[in-house]
């Protein structure tokens, strides 16, 4: 009998023409279904009750994208479905493939794109898996050497045989074509890359030239991309990769791994460094700010906020604020800012829109009773006006991943803890003038070029009252000084960032 007539698996609508784009603002809620929200008794929500309530919640707070952590079926819940055993089946702890497919469609619905975290780069040898399926090394090396991850205790594909390859191809395209998925990203990359990885000296095997680079699954990157780009091209894919590869989010037929978009932990880990500092001794750690934007332009680049940031002793993105209460909240605003004005697209797991105190537990539901606090509420209402911000001025997403869209403008005020710089969209005047200070301290009269005279208009400024700030700022707009290259005179809110825009 047919327990499962995939044929018939009613078709989610498409998501909007276009979303995927590199000149589309991007902005991803990472989201693990099992601990976003839960009902009575600490139970899951079923993909049913998800799509009556994630979707809408998605749109209002103003993202484009939502990204779940894999929902290939997986034995062990801590694992977050990152050691999947069943690839080509959604995880029936929430619901049925029907039931899946209806949380696809009400996101589409809302205008929302679907990402899933795919991983090819290992598997769990549990008994009903795929390790030594037909009691052989079927799927994996026989070579623990080659085929076991030290660090979690998993198998490795073998990419160099075809059948695999096939396998792992043909789930990838699955996922787009039953489910209208509009993009994956693949996670732990750079353990696929390296024959080495986080292997001791004598504890790995070169490849045929005598080089730790993983020729086979190389190959199989390249062409798990460029298969789905055919099929799919509106569709995108992202690549984890922690190292230096080059050319990760550039296209095979020029030497790429042909990956849509990579995300930038670079990024992540110097800004993070730079704002868990007290004020006091960022003016040190100034080039924390400053060398990402060295390589900014290499890769298309997602600006990744992750769950990999708030657990295993990491603390919540809150938790690493420096300072009092308001300071810690004050920094949280102008760090977000600061992150929604930078070259690149953007994207924030669950939690750290409400300032989670706690770091993530995937065994209990995001604590959203902390929305009764005004600091709370307050910066769930900043990441709201972010998002819509990001979407509505074309200088913040047009160019997220070219060179020319972007111009420093202040980077030598260390003392002072000043950041500021121009944003540019494909029109002569789509400009946006970002200026960020991370010290605690308001600074008047403070003077910053700008390529345009006449009035600029302050759109956004993270010191609101609103949001829980001081409400220090520019009264809405200021107008250009004399000279030969126009200038402002600011006003710099304490532990804050400010976007301004030219008129007309």
């Amino acid at each position: 009998s047919i327990v499962f007539d995939e044929a018939h698996l009613p078709r989610p609508r498409p998501a909007p023409d276009g979303i995927n784009a590199l000149s589309a603002p991007m902005s991803i809620y990472e989201v693990h279904l099992g601990s976003w929200r839960r009902k009575g008794n600490n139970e899951w929500l079923t993909y049913r009750e998800l799509a009556e309530q994630l979707p809408a919640y998605a749109r209002d707070m103003g993202f484009t994208h939502l990204e779940f952590l894999p929902v290939s079926e997986h034995p062990f819940d801590g694992s977050w479905g990152y050691q999947p055993t069943g690839l080509y089946a959604p995880t029936s702890r929430f619901g049925g493939p029907e039931d899946f497919a209806a949380l696809v469609d009400a996101c589409h619905r809302e205008g929302i794109g679907v990402l899933l975290d795919w991983v090819p780069g290992h598997f769990p040898d549990d008994p009903h898996g795929l390790g030594h399926f037909d009691g052989t090394a079927l799927y994996e090396h026989a070579n623990p050497l080659q085929g076991r991850h030290l660090d979690w205790g998993t198998l490795i594909y073998n990419y160099g045989r075809t059948e695999v390859t096939n396998f792992l191809v043909s789930n990838a395209l699955f996922w787009l074509e039953r489910y209208a998925i509009d993009g994956l990203r693949v996670d732990a990359v750079a353990s696929m890359l390296y024959l080495d990885y986080s292997r001791p000296p004598g504890g790995w095997i070169p490849n045929q030239h005598g080089g730790r680079e993983n020729i086979e699954a190389i190959a199989f990157l390249r062409r798990f991309n460029t298969e789905l780009f055919a099929r799919f091209p509106q569709a995108t894919t992202a690549a984890e990769e922690s190292t230096a590869w080059p050319q990760v989010s550039r296209p095979v037929e020029f030497g790429g791994l042909g990956f849509g978009y990579k995300w930038n932990m670079g990024w992540m880990h110097d800004t993070l460094n730079y704002i868990s500092k007290d004020p006091i001794h960022r003016k040190y750690h100034h080039g924390d700010i400053l060398f990402g934007l060295h390589y900014a332009f290499s890769e298309n680049f997602i600006l990744p906020l992750s769950h990999d940031e708030v657990v295993h002793g990491k603390r919540s993105i809150l938790g690493r604020m420096p300072g009092d209460e308001w300071q810690r909240f004050a920094n949280l605003r102008a760090y977000y800012s600061f992150m929604f004005g930078h070259p690149g697209k953007k994207l924030l797991f669950m939690g750290g829109e409400i300032a989670q105190a706690a770091e993530w537990n995937h065994d209990q539901s995001l604590d959203w009773h902390l929305l009764q606090h005004k600091n709370h509420s307050g910066i769930q209402s900043l990441i709201r006006d972010l998002n819509r911000l990001y979407r509505a001025v074309p200088a913040l997403h047009q160019m997220d991943c070219e060179q020319a869209g972007f111009e420093w403008v202040i980077t030598d005020d260390a003392n002072n803890n000043v950041f500021a710089w121009i944003r540019k969209g494909f029109e002569d005047r789509a400009r946006c003038l970002v200026v960020v200070n991370f010290s605690p301290n308001v600074y008047r009269n403070y003077r910053v070029r700008v390529p345009f005279a006449g009035k600029w208009h302050e759109v956004f400024n993270s010191d609101s009252a609103h949001y829980g700030g001081s409400n220090a700022g520019n009264i809405g707009e200021v107008t250009t000084q004399g000279g030969k290259t126009p200038e402002l005179s600011l006003t710099l809110p304490p532990l804050a960032a400010i976007f301004l825009v030219p008129e007309g």
